[in-house]
């Protein structure tokens, strides 16, 4: 009998410790889930991968434009000193235009992208950009513009306009680029 109960406990234990957990990868727990949602009629794509190719590639210039919220180029660029962030005098007539149209189209709405040259760090430019495109709306806000019909955005040195290292080129992309949201 006490050989019975040990072999009984050992029996127990043994088929207990013996059992195998079978791993899966996540992949193949999905697919039955999706062979089910087929059969019942509803078919569902699985979520395509984002990668950051495709981020670089949707640009909301681009789908704006598509839908006809743009006119793209209907103001000149303010263009600033290298490390400065203030609108030169030469500029002035510029940001005075793009507040006198403003305030006959009183429906639109305005966004000022503050950009800068390769040179210094991202987070630097991205700083210097926001304060180059806030000293515009700030010259537009003394023409009469309420500040709730323009709003800022800096793309820092991300989104040259010329790719060559010169400092010509480096001219063109350290700018304050008037982008129409909302038109009239």
């Amino acid at each position: 009998m006490k050989y019975l109960g040990m072999i009984a406990v050992l029996f127990v234990f043994i088929s207990g410790g013996c059992k195998q957990s079978v791993m899966t990868r996540p992949e193949a727990q999905q697919v039955p889930q999706q062979k089910e949602m087929q059969q019942g009629g509803q078919q569902t794509k699985a979520p395509e991968k984002i990668t950051e190719q495709k981020v670089e590639a949707i640009d909301s210039r681009d789908l704006q434009s598509k839908q006809g919220n743009e006119k793209e180029g209907m103001f000149q660029d303010i263009l600033f000193v290298y490390d400065k962030y203030d609108v030169k005098d030469s500029f002035k007539p510029v940001v005075k235009a793009v507040a006198s149209w403003m305030l006959k189209n009183p429906a639109a709405r305005l966004s000022i992208e503050g950009h800068c040259d390769e040179r210094g760090t991202n987070e630097y430019n991205l700083a210097l950009g926001e304060r180059r495109a806030r000293a515009v709306m700030d010259h537009l806000s003394a023409f009469g513009i309420a500040a709730a019909r323009v709003e800022t955005i800096s793309y820092g040195e991300e989104k040259p306009l010329c790719q060559e290292h010169s400092e010509e080129c480096w001219t063109k992309n350290r700018r304050a680029h008037f982008f129409l949201q909302q038109i009239p």
